[in-house]
């Protein structure tokens, strides 16, 4: 009867011996240099020259030599694994900065564990725990919005964690990300300074989700500096697709007093405003402006194309990212980082038109 693989365990590196698979000795004998070097070259592989590094390599490749992952951090109480939890995967922003999030943690020997809360802080807390419990060394959370428990569980497990996608100076954990509320205040102006009273809102839902709060509040602001009293019946909130926002644009066109423009909570919602719009008969930016927020790749390419604020998604995801590894690695990092945003101006805005009604 054919003998059962044998779990060796060699200076923390556990394998097993199958068929043609071998382990760390060979390296080391391929390599010219100690199961210790080895060692040390896969869990600290600042200790050991470039040129040696390469070498074992060279040899790992060779043989295919996986090393196992629950004895490296037995060995180094690190596992290397980062985990994220993002509201949806159903949002492009999202998927932009996961995308940039992985490809700057392959660089580091990092791997990444991707949940989902569906925005709702209880969903949250289970993933923290459940995260935790898989040993991740570190934890990006979305916005600020979070179960009171997390905190205390981050805390109590000294698991490192960065908030991503907002910019809290006066928060005692890290953040990283825009001012939203600022960002959404000068989208605001611009529609202002274009001549704009009646100005529409329609936003994603306010409910845990903190980010869309903060650019209710700018646009609010922006509205109140200049004396205009947004109407109750021109501000909505709709989920996060493109059938709940042509149905808000739709009733806020239809009315017999419409706003001559509409401010977005994000692009996904702009572009149903522009959709609906068109169905209705309304020419984009003559009869109606439109801004969004995100700058998605379509954007710029929709006719007409949108003006949006530019929010830098995959740089405040790797920037997180760094954060962490570089805090693992024990080196001194800034607290909170604001990066910068801008407004694009395209061809979804322009000076409202003289009504009939006004010039009667």
């Amino acid at each position: 009867m054919a003998s059962l693989p044998r779990a060796i365990s060699v200076d923390g590196e556990t394998m097993r011996q199958k068929g043609s698979t071998q382990g760390i000795r060979s390296v080391a004998r391929i390599a010219n240099v100690s199961i210790a070097t080895v060692s040390r070259a896969l869990n600290k592989p600042d200790a050991v020259s470039a040129e040696v590094r390469e070498r074992i390599q060279a040899a790992i490749k060779e043989i295919g030599y996986i090393p196992q992952a629950s004895a490296r951090a037995l060995s180094t109480r690190r596992t290397r694994t980062l985990g994220a939890i993002i509201p949806t995967i159903d949002n492009a922003m999202f998927a932009r900065g996961i995308e940039a999030l992985q490809k700057y943690l392959m660089s580091t020997d990092y791997m990444l564990i991707l949940t989902t809360s569906g925005y709702d802080p209880d969903i949250e807390l289970k993933q923290v725990r459940n995260l935790i419990s898989r040993g991740v060394d570190g934890l990006l959370l979305r916005g600020d919005a979070h179960h009171r428990e997390v905190r205390e569980l981050l805390e109590t497990h000294a698991v490192p964690h960065v908030n991503v996608g907002v910019y809290l100076p006066d928060r005692p954990y890290p953040t990283i990300g825009i001012n939203n509320e600022a960002a959404a205040h000068r989208a605001m102006s611009y529609l202002i300074e274009l001549g704009h009273r009646d100005i529409g809102i329609v936003s994603a839902l306010q409910r845990n989700n903190d980010r869309a709060s903060a650019r209710v509040r700018g646009f609010h602001r922006a509205l109140t500096e200049h004396g205009i009293q947004p109407r109750e019946n021109w501000i909505a909130e709709v989920y996060y697709n493109l059938d709940q926002a042509r149905e808000a644009a739709r009733q806020l066109l239809l009315m017999k007093s419409r706003p001559t423009a509409v401010a977005c909570g994000n692009d996904v919602i702009a572009y149903g405003v522009l959709l609906e719009a068109e169905r209705n008969g309304f020419r984009v930016p003559r009869d109606v402006s439109v801004i969004g927020f995100d700058d998605l790749e379509w954007s710029r390419h929709l006719r007409p194309s949108l003006t949006t604020i530019q929010a830098p998604t995959d740089i405040t995801w790797q920037r997180a990212g760094e954060y962490l590894v570089r805090h693992l690695a024990g080196e001194a990092v800034l607290l909170h980082q604001e990066l910068d945003c801008s407004l694009v101006v395209r061809e979804s805005t322009a000076a409202p038109q003289l009504r009939a009604a006004d010039s009667a």
